[in-house]
């Protein structure tokens, strides 16, 4: 089930995964860069190597000290212990941070590729919002647990394990006090660190979720403003916030007694170990200089045991983001796109053979049995009543859907049957709102041709009646449209969309109310030069314009998710009632919007 974000924002839970699934992902990310890894480590245990000899080489000092003998040489020596250490672990540090974020790079980059691979289905049932905060929030907890957290956990046992060697050596009995209250403090922290997974997931799906509200704010930016619902919707943004900040409160909480135990085990050990300790040392039992290198290990033990701890914790919180991202990659995709040749051959036939759809199973059904058939070349217009499924007839042929019975030909071929690359790549497609990505205009006409020469794009420029802006521009076609073509009109964003469309040189060309927002001059301008591409490609226009629906060649009536009539314009105004009826209105329409003399 996938994570999404109800209109309230608050988020929809994401499925926890078992451990064996986790540690499964985990290593995925994990497995290309283990020899970089290693490399991290080597350099770490060498460093945690010279400060385990730091405590021995203090007791010999305090020995020394004891005899009244030189200790120049020996603290030159530990001098150069502590240099060299910090250095190697530095150099360690380094190429763990490199490769950490070399792990969050690639896993954005399969990601953000599956991600644009979605079918159209799974992204309508998603918000897109939560979708980037996968790739960008919950990929960066993926920093830490599969990099240092490993090393971590690997080198703070080993050297956690020397660390109680070392110890055991000086005074087993000691040794057996410090134990004991780690182990008891220890309890306490395997009990806190579910909370903190619990804690950064929902955290994490609260951050999706703030993700999720300002993108429906800010698409439809012009609206909120408009409607006065600037607070409301803040409103929702600082509640989604707020969930978020609770929820990682919460789990900055734990993990703060999950850090301050390690500092409460060492303590309360030193206090045990100075007690006892110094009654064995009254009695002879152990030296001064053997209770001061116990000491000092036993103060060394903060940093693996803090290592150990915070590699557990990081896991607890890199498993939430795991989840999340893994929840993502389950999301059904489309076959993967490739480089297909540019189009050859003539207009493509399309024909819908018992066709039937409906958007989800628990959605009543958009089609029911649809038939008609298109030969190649010309303009074929799609009408009737607003939710016939006229609008589907083209999310099928381009399969953003999968036809739920029947079959969906394009050149007599099913449409499953086609690589998807080259079946898309025969079909340029206006959609009914004429997006507009941001960027400048050329890369909004090269978008679907990026290999279009210079002459393709001005002779299409000149159809689709774009010159004139262009000259008007700052930067010419270089100019800056704006967040989603902000900066242009309806009708300039629908005329670059066609544009687009025709600058491809599809075999089969789709318009969804392509001319809808245009003014009467550019409208007969572009009717022109769709009556042209029709010559040379199949058009098919879904329109409610009688202006468009008259040139067809043929004229599909739909009502009710089924084709009730096909025909001309002067067979359907006589022979069927609703193209009738539709035809009626149009002209009604018409006559209304002419200025009547006085």
């Amino acid at each position: 089930m996938a994570t999404t974000t109800q209109k309230t924002g608050a988020p929809v839970s994401t499925p926890k995964l078992p451990a064996r699934e986790t540690w499964r992902a985990l290593y995925q990310h994990f497995r290309p860069h283990r020899w970089a890894v290693a490399l991290g480590a080597l350099f770490t245990l060498i460093g945690a190597a010279s400060g385990l000899a730091q405590p021995l080489a203090a007791m010999v000092l305090v020995e020394r000290l004891g005899e009244d003998r030189s200790i120049v040489g020996l603290l030159l020596l530990l001098t150069a212990l502590v240099v060299l250490g910090t250095a190697i672990a530095s150099v360690g540090s380094y190429v763990l941070e490199r490769t950490a974020e070399t792990v969050v790079l690639v896993a954005r980059r399969n990601l953000i590729g599956r991600l644009l691979r979605l079918r159209v289905p799974e992204v309508e049932r998603t918000q897109p919002g939560d979708l980037m905060s996968r790739v960008t929030s919950d990929t960066t907890l993926l920093r830490s647990v599969t990099t240092s957290s490993i090393v971590s956990a690997a080198t703070g046992s080993l050297t956690f394990l020397a660390t109680i060697a070392l110890m055991a050596v000086l005074d087993p009995v000691l040794l057996g006090v410090t134990l004991g209250v780690i182990v008891l403090i220890g309890g306490a922290v395997g009990f806190v660190m579910p909370k903190i997974a619990q804690a950064t997931k929902q955290s994490q799906e609260a951050v999706g979720a703030i993700s999720a509200v300002l993108e429906r704010a800010f698409g439809a930016f012009r609206t909120v403003k408009a409607s006065g619902a600037e607070a409301r919707e803040a409103s929702v943004v600082e509640s989604a916030a707020q969930e978020a900040w609770r929820h990682g409160v919460r789990s900055a909480k734990w993990q703060a007694l999950a850090g301050s135990s390690v500092g409460l085990a060492v303590q309360m050990s030193f206090l045990a170990v100075l007690g006892i300790g110094g009654a064995r040392v009254a009695s002879g039992a152990i030296s001064v200089a053997t209770l001061i290198g116990f000491l000092l290990y036993l103060f060394y033990l903060i940093d693996p045991i803090s290592q150990m701890v915070s590699a557990v914790t990081e896991y607890q919180v890199g498993s939430a983001a795991v989840a999340r991202i893994v929840d993502a990659e389950r999301l059904e995709v489309e076959e993967p796109g490739s480089s297909v040749a540019p189009v050859t051959g003539g207009p493509a036939q399309v024909a819908f053979e018992g066709v039937t759809f409906r958007y989800r199973d628990d959605l009543p059904y958009v089609h029911h049995g649809v038939d008609f058939e298109v030969p190649g070349g010309g303009m074929t217009a799609f009408v009737g009543p607003s939710g016939a499924g006229k609008t589907t007839v083209f999310g099928l042929i381009e399969r953003f859907y999968e036809a739920t019975g029947g079959r969906v030909l394009v050149d007599g071929r099913d449409v499953r049957d086609w690589p998807l690359a080259e079946l898309r790549a025969a079909i340029g497609y206006v959609e009914q709102d004429a997006p507009v990505l941001a960027g400048t205009l050329r890369e909004n006409l090269v978008f679907a041709a990026p290999d279009a020469s210079a002459e393709a794009i001005r002779e299409v420029l000149v159809k689709a009646r774009l010159d004139g802006l262009v000259e008007r521009l700052p930067d010419g076609l270089d100019t800056v449209v704006g967040h989603r073509g902000s900066k242009l009109s309806g009708g300039e964003r629908q005329r670059v969309a066609i544009a687009r469309a025709l600058l491809r040189k599809p075999r089969l060309l789709l318009l969804d109310e392509a001319t809808s927002q245009l003014d009467a001059v550019n409208e007969l301008a572009l009717r022109d030069a769709v009556a042209e591409a029709a010559r040379e490609t199949t058009v098919l226009v879904v329109a409610h314009r009688l202006s468009t629906v008259t040139l067809a060649d043929r004229i599909v009536v739909m009502d009710a998710g089924k084709v009730r009539a096909v025909g001309t314009h002067a067979e359907l105004v006589s022979g069927d009632p609703l193209y009738g009826e539709l035809a009626a209105t149009q002209f009604l329409h018409a006559e209304s919007a002419v200025p009547q003399a006085p």
